[in-house]
């Protein structure tokens, strides 16, 4: 972060908020050691020009400046930069702050206030970025500094005072940062901010980054439609960017994409180089699957930017939801060679390589995801290749070697194999793991829910419900738990009233649920109600079309007399999954065929 003061000649490096020691002060360090003072015996470091060559370089008129200046003053100023020039910035702020508060000196203060803003310390950079502004009446930069720190501390109305002398003065301004700031504060600040700027824009109606400020504002207040039209209302020839990506987001927000792609579009071709514009219009394009565009948008961005890896990154995914996994590999394998996304890069790859049944590669890939978000994912994946693989035994001995290597995963690690040996119908296998975890980790719900569902498979119902109550005692608004248990009973016992019960609990917490939807109208069946149980199940099949839904509204249906109707939503399903045994079960009971 490169930072510049009145009283410095030179802009910082990346590694300090200043140079120093600067010529100013350098008069002030020979005026100081002409006044006798011996107490300060520290050397300046090899890399700052002596304090007597600087002193020789000043003028008269240099050390004139500071004739104002008590002793004590300067000999705090000169402690201040001594302490920036060993990295002491706490102790050069804190005598910065100090003297601008005792000199009020626009240049004092805002030296005060660089180091400031460079510390992060915000009521110090409050506190200068005033006395410089009131001292420095003249000054756009100080305007704006007291501005923006009266903006971040939440008192609006100072701060609209001080923005309103930076337009005046024909300077940018930043009203987006003073209305983006105000996303956090209370709707009533939000509305006097929001009047604030009405007052302005009757003063100054064509001002843009008034009009943007203000449709910032409504943004946040839900008012999108209002802060679309204040945006189209400004010519196009003062359009800038912001605004113009503000109303791309707004007419997306609006469902109106179709109408942001064209916008977008006129504004790359008079900023082809943006990379906001571009990004923007890209993203856009993924979202209305026209994923060709959008990997020529990504390509060019990357060619625009070649050391962002968060654009590679980002082409290689929209590649891979193109299925282009020949191209995806080549810019997930660029990124591990750059260092860059590591882990997501070899996830990703793994995936690529599995969609091109290039198993051994894709395994190879997956072995190297580290611990974070990808690790549990590429375990999942891996140990899904293994066991469709028949390499049973490996598969266990991985799972058991990333339990071992990382515990913080080991649960979950733990919930992968089980999850996957019970996929292959190894039911029992899965309970003697599931028994092991629950040794290691026993009250951990995760674990008991998974053994009671292998209980359910094993018909060991006592053990399922035991497992499932001890999860609700716990955690009482479980709805997933309550809707396991209520359907078990309204579909293995007559407890029908206490399996209403139970799913009209899970219903409550969570009404939009197909799976809850599927058990609500399963035991208003089993309990005789038809009409009810019909309704319900045509919802949970609408918004989820699972086969198990699909063989219970089928069957509601067959027990009204609906049975062409029954025979054409089991078709439907067996279409969509023809392995199904529930649907071939249901299809035997009721028909005594497995076919519709």
């Amino acid at each position: 972060m490169g930072l510049t003061c009145g009283l410095c000649h030179h802009a910082a490096t990346a590694h300090q908020p200043y140079i120093f020691p600067m010529k100013k002060l350098a008069a002030l360090a020979a005026l100081l050691f002409i006044g006798g003072c011996q107490t300060f015996t520290q050397q300046a470091p090899e890399s700052s020009p002596p304090v007597e060559d600087a002193a020789q370089e000043s003028s008269a008129s240099d050390a004139a400046e500071y004739g104002s200046f008590s002793r004590q003053s300067l000999y705090a100023l000169l402690v201040a930069e001594l302490a920036g020039q060993r990295n002491r910035f706490d102790i050069a702020l804190g005598n910065y702050v100090q003297q601008a508060h005792a000199t009020q000196d626009a240049g004092v203060a805002e030296r005060g206030f660089r180091i400031a803003e460079y510390l992060g310390a915000d009521q110090a950079a409050l506190d200068t970025a005033m006395i410089w502004a009131r001292n420095a009446p003249d000054s756009l930069d100080a305007q704006r500094a007291a501005a923006v720190q009266l903006a971040r501390a939440g008192r609006y109305e100072e701060s609209l005072e001080f923005m309103e002398k930076v337009l005046q003065g024909q300077g940018d301004t930043h009203f987006d940062f003073l209305a983006l700031s105000a996303s956090e504060t209370d709707p009533d600040t939000r509305a006097g901010l929001l009047q604030s700027f009405d007052k302005l824009l009757v003063k100054h109606p064509d001002n843009p980054q008034l009009s943007f400020g203000k449709a910032v504002l409504l943004q946040q207040d839900d008012r999108s439609e209002e802060a679309l039209a204040l945006l189209q209302k400004q010519p196009d020839k003062e359009r800038q960017i912001p605004s113009i990506l503000l109303e791309a987001r707004l007419l997306h927000s609006l469902q109106r994409s179709d109408e942001a792609i064209p916008l977008l579009e006129r504004s790359l071709r008079q900023h082809p180089e943006d990379k906001r514009l571009r990004l923007t219009y890209a993203r856009l394009l993924v979202e209305q699957e026209r994923l060709e565009d959008a990997k020529g948008e990504f390509a060019t961005l990357v060619q625009q930017h070649p050391t962002d890896d968060d654009l590679r990154f980002s082409m290689a995914l929209v590649c891979m939801e193109a299925e282009a996994w020949r191209e995806a590999t080549v810019y997930l394998e660029e990124l591990i060679e750059r260092g860059s996304h590591v882990d997501a890069a070899y996830f990703n790859l793994g995936r690529a390589y599995q969609a091109m049944d290039k198993n051994a590669k894709a395994l190879d890939a997956l072995a190297h995801v580290g611990p974070g978000n990808e690790y549990l994912p590429a375990k999942l994946l891996q140990s899904q290749l293994l066991y469709s693989g028949n390499r049973d035994q490996e598969a266990s001995a991985v799972l058991a070697d990333a339990r071992q290597q990382q515990p913080d995963y080991a649960i979950q690690l733990y919930l992968i194999e089980i999850e996957a040996l019970s996929e292959q119908g190894r039911t029992e296998q899965g309970w003697q793991l599931v028994e092991q975890a629950l040794a290691d980790f026993p009250d951990d719900l995760n674990l008991l829910y998974t053994r009671a569902m292998l209980a359910e498979k094993r018909g060991d119902l006592v053990q399922l419900e035991r497992d499932l109550r001890f999860i609700i005692e716990r955690e009482p608004d479980n709805a997933m738990a309550l809707n396991a248990l209520g359907y078990t009973l309204a579909d293995r016992t007559d407890r029908h009233k206490e399996a209403l019960q139970l799913i009209e609990q899970a219903y409550q917490l969570n009404p939009d649920d197909p799976a809850i939807l599927d058990s609500l109208g399963w035991v208003n069946f089993r309990l005789g109600n038809l009409t009810e149980a019909e309704a319900l199940l045509r919802k949970a099949l609408q918004r989820f079309a699972d086969h198990e839904v699909a063989a219970h509204l089928g069957e509601v249906l067959w027990a009204q007399g609906e049975r062409s109707e029954a025979r054409a939503v089991w078709s439907k399903a067996l279409k969509l999954q023809p392995d199904s045994q529930i649907l071939r079960e249901t299809l035997k009971r009721l028909t005594g065929s497995e076919k519709p």
